[in-house]
């Protein structure tokens, strides 16, 4: 599940290499890639019921590994939650923060000017909807998938645009990051060495492994899951 302004071939190579042991499947959401266009603002149960669609017409009701980068492993974790039934493993690479809205209030006030102000308000306006899913992407606290195997992957270098915010940026976002262990008993985290926010194109090693690893845990639990 690739992240908000990405289309499914950013994934290709990753899709590739994981697809020789396993068949791997991705999707453009609304808005992205191939897909039609959203006719107005989506909910995260709108872009659920979608990949519910999706994983009904490639998996049936088999079991399956969501793994997902920023915005798509947001979804994904949001997903997993409430579809224990299906969802019998986690990827999440850099995936969006669980309260990005309010976190990034907090640490750029809203009396900040020049180039911070103006990542602050572009990052609110993108989670109020505009972006190109016109997804609105509301802060929630963590929910519990229960004990699937979860493998949450963050990025290395740090955020250098606005130099005076970029330690507090990083400590929010590894903040962030650590809260999504709670999305399962079994979860661990872990830092992708060298890596930006796109683990999946800068440490592909890493990312195939961990789609591997998880896969291999989650189909120990019974049938061989879809990714």
């Amino acid at each position: 599940m690739a992240g908000g302004g990405d289309g499914l071939d950013k994934l290709a190579d990753l899709q590739k290499t994981l697809s020789k042991k396993d068949r791997v499947c991705s999707y453009d959401r609304l808005g992205e890639g191939a897909s039609d266009r959203p006719d107005g603002l989506q909910t995260f149960a709108d872009s659920g019921r979608i990949l519910t669609a999706v994983l009904d017409r490639i998996a049936g009701d088999g079991p399956v590994v969501l793994a997902g980068h920023s915005l798509g492993g947001l979804i994904a974790a949001r997903y997993a939650p409430g579809h224990q039934d299906r969802v019998k493993g986690l990827v999440l690479m850099d995936a969006t923060i669980p309260t990005l809205s309010a976190d990034i209030s907090k640490v750029i006030p809203e009396s900040a000017t020049g180039q911070v102000a103006e990542l602050r308000a572009q990052t609110l306006a993108v989670n109020e909807g505009q972006n190109p899913e016109k997804i609105v992407i509301a802060d929630a606290e963590v929910r519990s998938a229960g004990d699937i195997p979860v493998e949450i992957i963050k990025h290395d270098k740090q955020y250098d645009s606005v130099p005076e915010y970029g330690p507090a940026l990083e400590r929010m976002w590894s903040e962030g990051q650590r809260r999504w262990r709670a999305i399962s008993s079994r979860s661990t985290l872990g830092t992708a060495a060298g890596s930006g926010h796109y683990i999946y194109v800068d440490r592909p090693d890493l990312a195939v492994r961990a789609v591997q690893r998880v896969t291999a845990q989650a189909a120990g639990h019974g049938g061989r899951p879809t990714r």
